[in-house]
C-alpha cells in the first residue's frame, strides 16, 4: 500500500505536463540547437515557434526538414531575424530565407534529407557516426558548399569535406549524428506520461527530433490521462519525452491543396499540358507488383495516370507507402501529404512512418523505382537537380538519398531550359545530385535510356517530333533505337 502511494506520489510530484507554449520554452536560451518536427506545413510545432518568436531568442540553430513558408512555421523566426542557422535539406518554398541566405545574412547547412533523418536517429540512439552512400562523389562530399556568404557574394563559411570508405566494392561518406540542446515537436495525442500518436503524415521528423534532444518538448491536440491510450497504439514512448501540453486551436495550413478533377492545380489553375505529357509517359515505367518512390513535382503527377491492371505502391519520401489519388474536395486532411506538399489519400493497404523509416526503406533496396526531377543529366547518367549556384537555392530535399539508393534512375524533365538551352549534356555544368545514377530520360520531346559507359540511346519521340530537332535540342550525342 505504501509502495503505491509513492508510486503515485512520485508520478504528480514529476509531471511532465506544462500549462503553456510560454511556459514550455521558458529556460531555451540563445544560441541553443533546436530540433523541430514538421514536413513544409504538416506536423509542425506552431505554437512553440509562436511562443520562440514572441520570447525573443535568439542565435539559435534550427535542424529541420525545411524552413517552412515565409509567413509559417520556421519562416516566423526567419522573418525576426532570430535563427543564426538553419540545418535543413530543403528551403525552396521560403523565398525571404532564400533571400537572407544569399545576402549573407543567414547561414544555411544543406543536407539530404534522409541523411539529415537518419543524423538525428544516431544521435538519439547514441551512435557517433555512420557511413551512408548518399552524396558521394558530390560537393556534399567534396566540401566547399557555402554554409555563409559575405555580402559581396563571396563564401564566408564553407561545409567541410566528408570522410569516406569503400565496403564490398561500394563508396560511402561517413556523417555524425545530430544532437540538439531541446527538440519541439507536435502530435496528435499524447498522455500526462509523454506517450505520443501521431496522425497521417503529420509524424515526418517529429519522432526523429525527440530522440536526439536533450529536452523534448511536445504539443498535441489532445492530451489525456495515462491508461487512455492502448500501449499498441503510442508512437513514441513517453521516456524522449520531458514537457508536454495541450495546444489550443489549430491552424493546420495546406501548403498546396489537390483535388480530385484538378489533378495538377492549385486554386483551380488548369494542368499545364507539358508537365501532363511527360507525366503519362512517365507512368508507362510501372508495372504491377512494384515499390516506386516519386520525388517533388511531374514525378508525384504521374502517380495519377498509372496503368489500368496495374497495381504499384507508392512510397512518399515524407512517410508514407500507399499513397492514394488526390482527396475529393471536402475531403482534404492537412495531415495527409505527398512529398511534394500536395494533399493525398489512403488507399486499402496504406502504411505510414517517420522520416528515418522512410529513408532505411530507400536506402536498404526495398523500393524498385525511383522517380525524379532533373535541371540536368549528362550523357552517361549524371543527374543534377538541386541547386544553381548564386541564383536558386532549393536543396537536395531527398533526392541525393534517392540516386544513391541503386535502384532503377528515371529522370522526368523538359528537354530544354525556358531559354531554349539544352539539359540533357555531354557533361553536367551543375553540381551534382549523384553521379552515374539515371537510367532513364524522359521529356516532352523524347525517351532516352542511358548506359553509364556506352551512354544515351533515343528509344521513343513524341508524335510529330523528329529526330533532327531532339539532335538540335539535344546537348549531347545519342545512338537511335
Amino acid at each position: 500500500m505504501t509502495k503505491k502511494r509513492l508510486s503515485i506520489a512520485h508520478r504528480f510530484a514529476s509531471s511532465k505536463v506544462v500549462a503553456s507554449a510560454k511556459i514550455a520554452v521558458a529556460d531555451i536560451k540563445d544560441g541553443d540547437t533546436l530540433l523541430v518536427g514538421g514536413f513544409g506545413l504538416c506536423g509542425v510545432p506552431e505554437k512553440l515557434l509562436s511562443a520562440i518568436k514572441e520570447a525573443g531568442i535568439k542565435e539559435l540553430t534550427c535542424v529541420s526538414n525545411d524552413a517552412g513558408t515565409d509567413d509559417f512555421g520556421l519562416g516566423e523566426l526567419v522573418h525576426t531575424h532570430q535563427i543564426k542557422r538553419m540545418v535543413a535539406s530543403y528551403v525552396g518554398e521560403n523565398k525571404f530565407f532564400v533571400q537572407q541566405y544569399l545576402a549573407g545574412n543567414i547561414e544555411l547547412e544543406l543536407t539530404p534529407q534522409g541523411t539529415l533523418a537518419e543524423k538525428m536517429r544516431a544521435g538519439g540512439a547514441g551512435i557517433p557516426a555512420f557511413y551512408t552512400p548518399t552524396a558521394y562523389g558530390t560537393a556534399i562530399h567534396d566540401g566547399g558548399v557555402a554554409i555563409k556568404f559575405n555580402h559581396d557574394k563571396t563564401i564566408a563559411i564553407a561545409a567541410a569535406p566528408r570522410e569516406s570508405r569503400e565496403f564490398n566494392g561500394k563508396k560511402y561518406l561517413m556523417e555524425e549524428a545530430i544532437t540538439g540542446d531541446f527538440a519541439l515537436v507536435k502530435a496528435w495525442k499524447g498522455d500526462t506520461d509523454g506517450n505520443l500518436v501521431f496522425h497521417a503524415t503529420a509524424r515526418n521528423f517529429n519522432p526523429d527530433c525527440a530522440k536526439a534532444a536533450k529536452v523534448c518538448i511536445a504539443e498535441v491536440e489532445e492530451l489525456v490521462e495515462p491508461g487512455q491510450l492502448s500501449p499498441d497504439e503510442i508512437h513514441l514512448p513517453g521516456i524522449y519525452v520531458q514537457r508536454i501540453f495541450q495546444g489550443g486551436k489549430y491552424e493546420k495550413r495546406i501548403a498546396h491543396l489537390t483535388l480530385a478533377g484538378h489533378d495538377d492545380t492549385t486554386a483551380g489553375e488548369a494542368i499545364d499540358p507539358i508537365r501532363e505529357r511527360i507525366a503519362r509517359r512517365a507512368a508507362k515505367e510501372f508495372h504491377d507488383g512494384m515499390y516506386v518512390n516519386l520525388g517533388i513535382g511531374v514525378p508525384t503527377l504521374a502517380a495519377n495516370y498509372i496503368p489500368k491492371g496495374v497495381r504499384v505502391e507508392l512510397q512518399s519520401e515524407n512517410g508514407l507507402l500507399g499513397m492514394g489519388p488526390y482527396p475529393e474536395a471536402g475531403k482534404q486532411d492537412a495531415d495527409l501529404i505527398n512529398a511534394g506538399k500536395e494533399t493525398v489519400s489512403y488507399l486499402p493497404g496504406s502504411a505510414v512512418f517517420e522520416s528515418s523509416e522512410s529513408f532505411a526503406m530507400i536506402r536498404g533496396h526495398h523500393i524498385n523505382l525511383t522517380m525524379l526531377g532533373g535541371l540536368e543529366v549528362s550523357a552517361h547518367g549524371d543527374l543534377a537537380n538541386w541547386i544553381i549556384p548564386g541564383k536558386r537555392v532549393n536543396g537536395m530535399g531527398g533526392a541525393m538519398d534517392l540516386v544513391s539508393s541503386g535502384n532503377k534512375v528515371v529522370v522526368t524533365m523538359t528537354h530544354t531550359s525556358k531559354a531554349g538551352e539544352p539539359k540533357i549534356l555531354s557533361e553536367c555544368d551543375l553540381p551534382l545530385t549523384g553521379k552515374g545514377v539515371a537510367n532513364m530520360i524522359i521529356t516532352e520531346l523524347a525517351v532516352f535510356s542511358v548506359d553509364k559507359k556506352e551512354g544515351l540511346t533515343l528509344m521513343e519521340h513524341a508524335e510529330g517530333v523528329t529526330v533532327e530537332e531532339i539532335r538540335s535540342k539535344t546537348g549531347a550525342p545519342f545512338k537511335v533505337s
